[in-house]
């Protein structure tokens, strides 16, 4: 069936940034690593109060995400040649971390629009001009959803290709100026996917992201139909899932070397140590005051509780050190000459997969210990539940997958599939 021929669920309108508020060259100049996580961390309050309503509204707060803007996280990897910040992976989690603790969703969308401004980088010089560049003093960024699955259609024409498709997981589209698709090339010998950048007004946002977890990241599903895309604006997804994308070639910093995928999950792997964080602090809070029924006693008191809590604590401090291990290894390893090989990328996704399974688990056994009252809509442990269920079914968490993949590599086999 033609795109233009399936029923098609009512549209939203994102709303697309004026672009008012971008960051003075001086101001960018000043901006520490140290100071971007002391600001994202003052925001987590704001980001607590707003979480149910960001639930209700289905996408971000207003006001949270203005204030998101203004702290400079979207410059992390913006290359100083533009005027951004190129900082390291262990400050990117450092700064997001503190939102996920705030609001799963809300960190969430952040998260994923940092890395895809890496992304872009990937994409050739002269795109990059065109989105980064200027002489203003003030320095433009780009907030861009990039959508994957499933791929779309890209006829070849002169000068570039006519493109088509729907596309699921539109995560970062409600506040976005720009889209990535993921376009397969009919018939074409290499098998190339291609990721195509074009403006958010060419783009169709289908009011489709009605779920049980993580509701306030508004993925909602995209349509295009047609649209003309020019070859500058295209580039080929094999070679920034290998780490040899554009910006392989463009920048001598490794973080524009390192391979798409343990990257990608790391990314979104921080929301899972952001909620288990929040759980971990609302647990504890929340044994000071329960009693239990039958009880004089506060729930505090109970061995069993202290055990949860301190067990669940643990848990999460250790999935974030796989995922510093995990993307300070890609990191490294994008330093080298030799790209990493299929046996340490998918060790390194199996690493990312575990952490986000620790979380899940974690989360878990704190919500069995809190009783009925944990799944009150006004309870945060029920929401964080929810989000990391719903987090944990991203593609890249299939735990049997990641595991088999692994298995595979060191079986001297080959691959079975690209997501690694």
């Amino acid at each position: 069936m033609a795109v233009a021929d399936m029923e098609l669920p009512p549209t939203v309108q994102p709303a697309i940034p004026a672009g008012d508020d971008f960051l003075s060259r001086a101001e960018l100049a000043a901006l520490t690593p140290e100071e971007l996580v002391r600001r994202t961390t003052a925001l987590k309050p704001l980001l607590q109060r707003h979480a149910a309503e960001c639930e209700r509204v289905r996408h971000p707060v207003t006001n949270a995400w203005n204030a998101i803007r203004a702290t400079g996280c979207f410059y992390h990897f913006l290359p100083r040649k533009y005027g951004g910040l190129e900082f390291d992976v262990d400050s990117f989690l450092d700064a997001m971390l503190p939102l996920a603790e705030g609001c799963a969703s809300t960190g969430w969308v952040t998260a994923f629009c940092v890395e895809h401004v890496w992304m872009l980088c990937q994409f050739p010089e002269e795109f990059q001009d065109e989105i980064f560049g200027g002489d203003g003093d003030h320095i433009p960024y780009v907030i861009a959803p990039g959508v994957t699955a499933p791929p779309g259609k890209a006829i070849p024409v002169d000068g570039g290709y006519r493109i088509s498709g729907r596309w699921k997981w539109g995560t970062g589209i409600m506040n976005s100026d720009w889209v990535m698709v993921a376009c397969a090339i009919p018939d074409d010998p290499e098998r190339r996917v291609l990721f195509c950048a074009l403006p958010t007004k060419g783009v169709a946002v289908l009011d489709t992201w009605h779920i049980d977890g993580m509701e306030g990241t508004g993925s909602h599903d995209l349509l295009i139909a047609d649209a003309f895309i020019p070859e500058y604006r295209t580039m080929n997804m094999n070679d920034m899932r290998a780490g040899i994308g554009h910006g392989a070639q463009l920048y001598d910093n490794p973080v524009y070397r390192q391979p798409m995928t343990p990257f990608l999950g790391v990314t979104a792997a921080i929301g899972a140590v952001g909620i288990g964080r929040a759980a971990v602090a609302a647990f504890g809070e929340q044994l000071q005051q329960r009693v239990i029924p039958g009880s004089t006693n506060r729930q505090s008191d109970k061995p069993a509780a202290q055990m949860r809590l301190g067990h669940a604590n643990v848990q999460i401090a250790t999935a974030e050190m796989l995922l510093r291990s995990a993307v300070n290894r890609n990191v490294e390893l994008a330093s080298g000459s030799v790209p990493a090989n299929f046996e340490q990328r998918s060790f390194m996704r199996l690493q990312i997969a575990s952490a986000v399974e620790i979380c899940r688990g974690a989360i878990r056994s704190l919500v069995e210990a809190a009783g009925a009252g944990a799944h009150m809509r006004g309870n945060p442990l029920q929401r964080h539940l929810r989000d990391v269920n719903v987090m944990s079914n991203h593609v890249i968490y299939d735990i049997d997958a990641a595991s088999e993949l692994h298995g595979r590599a060191l079986l001297g086999m080959e691959p079975n599939s690209l997501i690694y």
